[in-house]
């Protein structure tokens, strides 16, 4: 019993005089920095950030933002496309594209707000982002060619793949 009191304390000491001569690297994170980069959008919209933005808006930001990497309504070339295909998922050659493989529509806006355009990510504002999932999305015709996005309208979205993910319990949406 003696042994292993003594071994106890000994740890104890070590650990803290372990700490003592530990460096001191970094102080600690600022609040208002960390609130900042907590954009994270959830599948329920929650986080979504006030604005809207309407289809005729994104095609004027995609043509000046994205197009030059993902082609004319978003077929592609030279990066990823981002529409068409779906319904191949099936097929001998699948086409991942946001409409044919993402399940919620919030996490196109997440994404695109955290890393596009891919030479100055984070630079768009929200209501950019808003207009580009709209005419993204139009132009598989997931929301009408009139819609208006907004942190309410943009969850009850209803993607192509919904259905097509099975969640951590087992069960499909």
């Amino acid at each position: 019993m003696r042994k292993m009191i003594l071994a106890g304390l000994f740890c104890v000491s070590a650990t803290a005089a372990f700490a003592a001569d530990a460096p001191h690297f970094g102080v600690a994170a600022d609040p208002a920095r960390v609130k900042a980069w907590d954009i994270s959008i959830l599948p329920d919209g929650s986080n979504l950030p006030a604005g809207k933005g309407s289809v005729k808006e994104g095609l004027e930001v995609f043509t000046a933002k994205c197009q030059m990497c993902h082609g004319v309504e978003g077929k592609g070339q030279p990066s990823d496309r981002l529409t068409g295909g779906i319904g191949s998922l099936t097929t001998p050659q699948p086409i991942k594209t946001v409409a044919s493989y993402w399940p919620y529509a919030t996490t196109l806006f997440d994404y695109i707000r955290r890393a596009m355009p891919v030479n100055k990510p984070r630079t768009l504002n929200d209501h950019e982002v808003y207009s580009l999932v709209a005419y993204i999305l139009s132009i598989d015709g997931i929301v009408k060619k009139d819609a208006v996005l907004d942190a309410k309208s943009l969850p009850k979205i209803k993607m192509p793949n919904r259905d097509g993910f099975i969640d951590r319990s087992g069960i499909t949406h």
